[in-house]
């Protein structure tokens, strides 16, 4: 069965959205994924829903078993996947509240598993190096936009996502290193996430909900994990809406 996998998926897993809900335990050879995985109908398609840190939110950025995660989708039949992230924010324009559907990433985690390739066969043509010059599906991507923009929605189209390892917020230096470097928007989970389904050949897409301004703006105290966990939650709906209309167009 082809289904599409859905990681975060706040508010999704209710049962007013999902129908006909079974849950699947998936044993990877990587490991144990971060919740059972849910399976039923939204919109009508056949759907995987994980939730990424658990489903009681216990696990930390550094410690999600993103190879397990994406490997249980896959073996799930997912051959597409839409994520939800909390992000901060580092230009102007892009406010608490937006939606940002990037379709690039810098990649600065330190300890995280990026890759199912731990060895190669003999000889230089079986060495596996992943294409990644364009990491986000571009499809995925322009139905999200579209559908964004016709619900209403402040969503920006593109936009560059630097992932840090976290488990702590960035040092202001960092963040305007960050904003130097070209980089829009600040998370702790999207890049190694993205590397993996790539390997796996699996088309994903990330819906950036923007949290706060991380910790470059002076006119503004640092960001606050409270403060962080509010505004998400006051989008949960509109992300809701947003993966309800997109579902039937991908």
């Amino acid at each position: 069965m082809k289904r599409i996998g859905i990681i975060g998926g706040t508010g999704l897993d209710d049962p007013e959205f999902l129908q006909q809900i079974a849950e699947r335990l998936v044993d990877t050879p990587h490991g144990t994924p971060s919740s059972p995985i849910r399976l039923g109908q939204l919109a009508g398609r056949d759907v995987a829903m994980l939730a990424r840190h658990g489903r009681e939110h216990t696990i930390p950025p550094s410690q999600v078993n993103n190879r397990a995660n994406v490997w249980a989708l896959k073996e799930l039949g997912c051959e597409q996947i839409l994520v939800t992230a909390a992000c901060g924010s580092l230009r102007a324009e892009l406010e608490r509240g937006h939606f940002v559907i990037p379709d690039q990433f810098i990649d600065f985690t330190r300890h995280r598993a990026t890759t199912f390739f731990d060895a190669f066969e003999p000889g230089v043509m079986n060495a596996k190096h992943a294409p990644m010059a364009d990491p986000f599906d571009a499809t995925l991507r322009g139905v999200l936009v579209q559908k964004g923009k016709e619900l209403g929605l402040n969503v920006h189209d593109g936009g560059t996502i630097l992932t840090i390892e976290g488990n702590r917020f960035s040092t202001r230096a960092e963040s305007n290193m960050f904003r130097l470097w070209g980089a829009d928007l600040v998370n702790m989970t999207v890049a190694p996430e993205c590397i993996l389904a790539n390997e796996l050949g699996l088309r994903y897409a990330a819906i950036a909900v923007v949290t706060d301004f991380d910790c470059w703006k002076t006119d503004e105290p640092p960001l606050r994990v409270e403060d962080l966990v509010n505004i998400f939650r006051q989008n949960v709906d509109n992300l809701a809406r947003l993966i309800l209309a997109v579902l039937p167009k991908v």
